[in-house]
């Protein structure tokens, strides 16, 4: 790809600035990613600060130094560990860059020196010195603590580390007429099935391309979801006003692993097409709202609150290991809010 990508700060939010040349491919490519916003003050599209993105684009976050050979010996034991463990191949990723960023910064220093003070400065002179997102930091400092725990014997007090402040924001919903329009915009059945099956089931957009047939138990009207965030499997109910479209939907497109695969056989749909189903199901359905996958997925959650579905019953089906995770869609609930009467009306 022929761009320059980094980090701004753009309207007080983190960002990742993309300089790419006007209506190349990489231009078409950027602007179909999540999220992607255009910049007419800096003439550029940006993107949120993510682990991902920076992945995607090769963005370094580490100085310029190298961790002493005393800590890579440490890094890569902990490494070991978090693979032996089982953790998620992303979660050990995240943590040894984080792990590597942190004593990168502390290149002259030995392991066994490292303090919680130390923490507090790498907070202030490198995370936020260099408007790193407050999502990075908390993976820095959980990282830490446990690489402490491990590699060192040694606990690290979080209650003396400077978390940031849990920035608190209701979930993005839309009504139930907006996702029928979206639902019934895309042109191509594969895409109307795979819009509608994160709907109807509340799923992640990686649930949805990791599902494969033998997932689906049509005789008792449940949907299995392997091995999701966390490790974990669940089931959903399907109704059977879906498995009958999915059943018409598999007699025209007789996928042979994943239910919905990408232009070759057997391999799953990519994030990067899924995103793009969804932009073009938003420019046909004339909904301007910037609108992601993951709303699907919250207006799922709210309108089963709506119409009465207990709160423990939603934190299974979206797979949530904290009650407090689900109850944040009770804030965005209409279901008791429209109850309420202004005083202003007794005036």
């Amino acid at each position: 790809m022929l761009w320059k990508a980094k980090l701004i700060v753009h309207k007080g939010e983190s960002r990742i600035a993309m300089q790419i040349k006007s209506n190349s491919d990489d231009w078409n490519i950027v602007r179909e990613l999540e999220d992607s916003r255009w910049s007419q003050s800096r003439k550029c599209w940006h993107l949120p600060d993510t682990e991902e993105n920076r992945r995607r684009f090769n963005i370094q976050v580490a100085p310029k130094f190298k961790p002493s050979p005393e800590a890579i010996e440490r890094i890569e034991k902990f490494k070991l560990w978090l693979q032996s463990r089982r953790y998620s191949a992303n979660t050990v990723k995240t943590y040894i860059e984080a792990a590597v960023a942190f004593f990168s910064f502390y290149h002259d220093r030995a392991p066994s020196t490292i303090t919680n003070d130390d923490i507090i400065t790498f907070n202030n002179d490198f995370i936020i010195a260099r408007n790193l997102s407050a999502a990075y930091q908390n993976q820095v400092v959980n990282a830490l603590k446990l690489f402490f725990l491990i590699a060192e014997e040694k606990y690290i007090d979080p209650n003396l580390i400077h978390r940031p402040k849990r920035i608190k924001l209701l979930p993005n919903v839309l009504s139930k007429q907006e996702v029928k329009m979206i639902l019934e915009a895309p042109i191509n059945h594969k895409h109307r099935m795979v819009l509608t099956v994160i709907y109807a089931c509340g799923l992640r957009r990686s649930e949805a391309i990791n599902l494969e047939f033998t997932d689906l138990q049509s005789d008792r009207n449940l949907l299995v979801i392997r091995q999701s965030k966390g490790n974990k499997d669940r089931v959903v109910p399907i109704s059977n006003k879906l498995i009958d479209l999915l059943r018409e939907y598999y007699k025209l497109y007789r996928p042979k692993k994943y239910f919905f695969e990408g232009l070759n056989p057997g391999e799953k749909m990519s994030t990067g097409t899924l995103q793009s189903i969804l932009r073009q199901a938003l420019l046909r359905s004339g909904i301007s709202k910037p609108v992601t996958l993951h709303w699907l997925r919250h207006s799922y959650a709210t309108h089963l609150l709506e119409s009465g579905t207990d709160l423990r019953y939603i934190q299974e089906l979206l797979g949530h290991n904290s009650s407090r995770t689900t109850e944040i869609y009770t804030h965005v609930s209409n279901h008791n809010i429209q109850r309420i009467k202004s005083p202003f009306d007794d005036l």
